[in-house]
């Protein structure tokens, strides 16, 4: 992959690199003759640096990495990065399929580092449509044109509005637990939402590492703190053949699927929960803390109140009972949300907002991940992360990452680089015989769309 300048029409422009452009970029780096470049506000790598607790795990394999699934032998592997750095028999013995998401972040570094065609603190500003090329505009920087661009620039925590208003200090998302770093020694804190972040946030102020609560309040919408389901046949899911299967549903079928399937993907890995249990007994049983706490399942916050005119002082959380519709209040002294994250329309996108929504505010998403947008056919713009509604519930997750990414450069290239099409997997989905199922299939472009903000 060359590097192209600002002089240079580029192949393939990318916007943002998190994890998912970092796997385009990879898997173009073999390409020599595709012009690639990526434009990335920050001045070096970082993967949900806010909510990097010691001991959080990936819930995925690490094979599940940039490159392996759809090209083994490239350079930008796990096992690569293992190998060049002289981990590899160390880390196999320490671990299993799994590994930390801090090792994982050093990888994604490792191999940002080295991939050519990235420009840090390149911020993208504006996406003009110029003639017959992209114009991508960079705060301070030169334009540069593309043919295709490739819109990686990630999903934004989700706050409820009357947290938004109060955020800082004391109320925050758990994107953000450590880079605010509240004080939480000797005070009321509560945890709203019992995902991973959540549990990852309870399990380290239970460990008491940036000092102990007085109490400790944890909040769940759901019947209880359930696990992820990691079973073989719900993994299907994250299967190639599924997404297409997925895609070709209507609307209100992926929708209905989407909810069903929720934790696969939102549930707490079940030996984060077997920790937080042990230490939550070892409390009670042993006597080592006086940390009061509470574990509120089927509630939901529906308001924060800040006492005081000056809005710094306790906060007041309303919490409605779902199981009984009961209203009751709880106090605090800091409240972190781990609500998750949503897709908005990227700002830098602005001037072509007419071109790219629909009538209905949609974005009109191909199979290829390519955007049906009211622009010269021969222009390309692809999301990454941007498509759960119409792909299923792997667009978030890192599973597929790399297979997405194959499917984008074989659009953008026109030819089959990588290997993305095999359809063989345990379920047939669209109820083939195993043995009938081809390699390889050809997908058709067909369009459905996706709402954004």
């Amino acid at each position: 992959m060359p590097d192209g300048g600002s002089e240079v029409e580029l192949d393939v422009a990318g916007a943002g690199l998190g994890p998912c452009n970092l796997s385009l970029a990879a898997l173009l780096e073999p390409l020599a003759d595709v012009r690639a470049r990526f434009l990335e506000a920050r001045r070096s790598f970082q993967w949900h640096c806010g909510i990097m607790v010691p001991g959080a795990e990936l819930q995925v394999s690490y094979l599940k990495d940039l490159v392996t699934l759809v090209d083994p032998c490239n350079r930008f592997s796990f096992l690569n990065y293992l190998a060049t750095e002289g981990l590899l028999h160390r880390f196999l013995i320490a671990h299993t399929d799994r590994c930390s998401r801090q090792e994982f972040e050093r990888y994604y570094q490792w191999a940002a580092d080295r991939i050519s065609g990235v420009s840090w603190d390149h911020e993208v500003e504006r996406v003009d449509l110029r003639g017959d090329v992209l114009e991508i505009t960079c705060t301070g920087r030169e334009p540069v044109t593309a043919r295709n661009l490739v819109i990686g620039s990630g999903r934004t925590p989700s706050l409820p509005d009357f947290a938004a208003k109060l955020r800082g200090d004391t109320v925050l998302h758990s994107s953000e637990f450590r880079i605010v770093r509240p004080a939480v020694a000797g005070r009321d804190v509560m945890v709203v939402g019992a995902g991973q972040s959540g549990a990852e946030v309870v399990n380290h102020l239970l460990g008491g590492e940036v000092g102990v609560p007085q109490s400790l309040t944890w909040v769940s919408s759901r019947v209880g703190f359930l696990p992820m389901d990691d079973s073989p046949f719900s993994n299907e899911w994250f299967h190639p053949a599924y997404v297409d299967h997925f895609y070709s549903l209507s609307p209100e079928r992926r929708r209905m699927l989407l909810d069903r399937q929720r934790m696969a993907s939102d549930g707490v890995s079940e030996s984060l929960l077997r920790e937080i249990y042990r230490r939550l007994y070892e409390l009670d049983a042993l006597g080592r803390s006086r940390l009061s706490r509470r574990l509120l399942v089927s509630r939901r916050v529906t308001d924060l109140l800040a006492d005081g005119d000056t809005g710094n002082g306790r906060l007041m959380a309303i919490i409605r009972d779902d199981d009984t519709g009961k209203i009751e209040t709880c106090g605090a002294d800091v409240v972190i949300f781990a609500t998750g994250y949503h897709s908005e329309f990227p700002r830098y996108l602005e001037p072509l907002r007419e071109r790219i929504l629909g009538a209905d505010g949609t974005l009109r998403v191909r199979r290829d991940y390519r955007l049906d947008w009211d622009g010269p056919e021969h222009l390309g713009l692809y999301v990454q992360n941007s498509a759960e509604s119409t792909h299923g519930i792997a667009d978030p997750n890192l599973s597929l990452a790399a297979w997405r990414s194959a499917r984008i450069i074989n659009s953008i290239c026109g030819r089959p680089v990588y290997r993305t099409e095999d359809t063989r997997s345990t379920i047939s989905w669209d109820g083939t015989k195993q043995s009938d199922q081809p390699a390889d299939a050809t997908i058709t472009s067909d369009r459905v769309g996706v709402t954004l903000p």
